[in-house]
């Protein structure tokens, strides 16, 4: 299986350090805004492509070409890999009941080549629709075979106390953030989703949102349609708003309608945030400064349960948690600490050292950055094929050795 670092898709996270009030850290949350006006021309003519009776074995063949061809001479995406002739004509005619097509999963990473993976889900049904596409992208991504089954939900309750500060002393951990994300049962992924669906997912996640009884869960939810200025400058001084999606999701057909439907969400002490409509339906995250991980994953059940009490959630008996992006299937747990490891990071075998600790490394600022000021992000490697608490502990048991290794270097 090739190695998640080098197939991650193409997008572009900011993930850096920032203050916001009292001199508190966290993590900054939003993608980088970087589609000029020809790329966002491009992406509007392919929202346009595929639908309303277009010609879909004819644009797969021209798709095929395109990877395989001049232009894609330097493409190396899972896409591209897997596409075969013999793909295209077992699925060149199939659909899913909500109507997508096999070119509607793929033409996000026709159109940008640099994808690293290059492929959606526009419902959960493409999943099993389009399976000869996606259960070989999803095993060498994931390293999870066809005729493996997602363990059952385990969160971790009553076991966040196991989970000790990392670095009490605060000598190498600046804050620890996990987050995972849930579709909501019902409803299809962003491509299919019509206007009035966009408002009643924001209104049923608004609702569980306010019910909330947990004090530290409480908070305000802030639609993008029709914020204020005033609020608007307020969340992005906080590094809290996302912005509209990146011309990886614009080609995905994932962005009509915006901003109706989205909004983000965040308690009264800026430590659990959930995004709704950016890229999944609920994007569900915990932070905090320093390395008390059992409280970050504490703080993130309670809200996963406050939601899911209004909100049920759209699970696959074998893929678990079902996203957009297969790359998130399964748990869809994103554990990470910022950290800063001088005398480890410095070593030539760093990343091989990472590794077989089962650790993903990035920059600060996310995917294909590089670390800044010595500090680089570090998560679990491992989504799918393990439960969510199992997820957690693959980056706390990592990191611990880390800093054992920086102790003793």
């Amino acid at each position: 299986m090739a190695s998640a670092s080098n197939i991650l898709r193409s997008r572009s996270w900011q993930l850096s350090l920032a203050a916001f009030g009292a001199g508190t850290a966290t993590y900054m949350l939003f993608p980088k805004a970087e589609m000029k006006s020809e790329k966002k021309a491009k992406a509007k003519s392919a929202e346009k492509v595929a639908s309303g009776g277009e010609d879909v074995p004819k644009l797969l063949n021209e798709a095929y070409a395109k990877l395989n061809g001049p232009d894609g001479a330097k493409c190396k995406s899972l896409l591209k890999k897997y596409l075969t002739k013999d793909v295209i004509e077992k699925n060149k005619n199939k659909k899913t009941k909500l109507g997508a097509s096999l070119y509607d999963c793929i033409r996000s990473g026709v159109y940008n080549l640099d994808a690293g993976v290059g492929v959606y889900a526009p419902d959960a049904e493409s999943y099993t629709v389009f399976a000869d596409l996606f259960d070989k992208i999803i095993e060498d991504y994931h390293g999870f075979s066809p005729k493996q089954k997602q363990p059952p939900v385990d969160l971790g309750e009553g076991r966040c106390k196991e989970l000790k500060p990392l670095d009490p002393q605060g000598k190498y951990i600046k804050s620890t953030r996990i987050r995972c994300g849930r579709s909501l049962a019902g409803f299809p992924f962003n491509p299919l989703l019509k206007a009035a669906d966009y408002e009643t997912m924001e209104a049923k996640v608004k609702q569980s949102l306010e019910s909330v009884k947990d004090k530290e869960l409480k908070g305000t939810y802030y639609p993008l349609q029709g914020m204020t200025k005033e609020t608007q400058a307020k969340l992005i001084a906080d590094h809290f708003l996302f912005k509209e999606g990146d011309r990886h999701l614009q080609h995905a057909n994932a962005c009509n309608f915006w901003p109706k439907g989205r909004g983000i969400f965040h308690n009264n002490n800026k430590s659990f945030l959930v995004w709704v409509n950016e890229e999944d339906h609920l994007r569900i995250i915990s932070m905090q400064d320093g390395s008390d991980v059992g409280n970050v994953l504490d703080r993130l059940i309670r809200g996963v349960k406050a939601i899911e009490a209004i909100v049920p959630f759209s699970r696959d008996p074998r893929l678990g948690f079902l996203t957009f992006c297969p790359t998130n299937l399964g748990s869809t747990v994103r554990a990470s600490v910022h950290i800063k490891l001088p005398k480890v990071s410095a070593r030539k075998d760093f990343k091989q050292i990472c590794d077989k600790l089962n650790l993903q490394v990035r920059g600060i600022h996310g995917e294909h950055s590089e670390s800044e000021g010595g500090v680089f992000d570090i998560s679990n490697k491992q989504r799918l094929g393990i439960s969510e608490y199992q997820a957690v502990r693959q980056m706390y048991d990592g990191v611990k050795k880390l800093i054992e290794l920086e102790e003793s270097a």
